[in-house]
């Protein structure tokens, strides 16, 4: 069983590909495949999870909705934003067995609170709403960061994360983020924190693979 995990970089890829590509991965995979993160970045589409509210879409504007099989609820995705989708066998991620769904969840909020630290900007998750969120400052409460998997009966797990680095931000407010009406989302641009998309791609990648490494 290899416990390595692979870090690869997708580039810029349409919704529908990715998502059929993450089906195919985990459909295809045994105990011998490496666990992978695959770094997106997304065309603008609008995706719903498996209990979404199709009415939480408030004005597609011509923006692909695509339903998927992740949980949670509608999030948008595009141009400026880290997506990192979590190939993993939760039976390898931990030292006596299978790491269970909420400790995951708790690793991969972890790794996006470490990597907006690192540019000295303080996350914090809110219970019962997964992602993080502004921890203080004039956007305190705001969303810059969404969190949403698929973990199949044999601890396989796919779908992933999104960071807001540098978008355009109006697609939010055409939809309820995460069911949540009038939910602020927020970027790091907006924050006065001006990175290359791809340094916070490998950033939160390490962070990731840091964190869901047992040694």
């Amino acid at each position: 069983m290899d416990k390595q995990i692979l870090i690869r970089y997708r580039g810029k890829e349409d919704y529908q590909q990715s998502f059929d590509a993450m089906r195919a991965f985990t459909d295809a995979r045994d105990e011998n495949t490496a666990d992978e993160l695959w770094i997106v970045e997304h065309p603008p589409v609008f995706t719903l999870g498996l209990g979404a509210d199709r009415s939480h879409v408030l004005a597609a504007h011509n923006i692909p909705v695509i339903q998927t099989d992740r949980g949670g609820e509608v999030t948008f995705h595009g141009p400026g934003q880290v997506v990192i989708y979590l190939m993993i066998d939760l039976r390898r991620r931990h030292t006596k067995g299978r790491l269970f769904a909420r400790e995951f969840v708790f690793k991969i909020e972890q790794a996006v609170i470490d990597t907006l630290q690192a540019y000295n900007i303080a996350g914090e998750r809110v219970e019962g709403a997964p992602g993080i969120y502004l921890k203080e400052g004039q956007w305190q409460g705001a969303k810059i960061a969404a969190l949403g998997l698929k973990v199949r009966g044999n601890g396989c797990t796919y779908h992933g994360v999104s960071l807001n680095v540098a978008m355009d931000l109006s697609p939010f407010s055409w939809i309820n983020p995460c069911g949540y009406k009038g939910l602020a989302t927020i970027d790091m641009q907006t924050l006065g924190v001006q990175v290359p998309l791809d340094q916070v791609q490998h950033a939160l990648a390490q962070r990731l693979q840091d964190l869901l490494t047992v040694v």
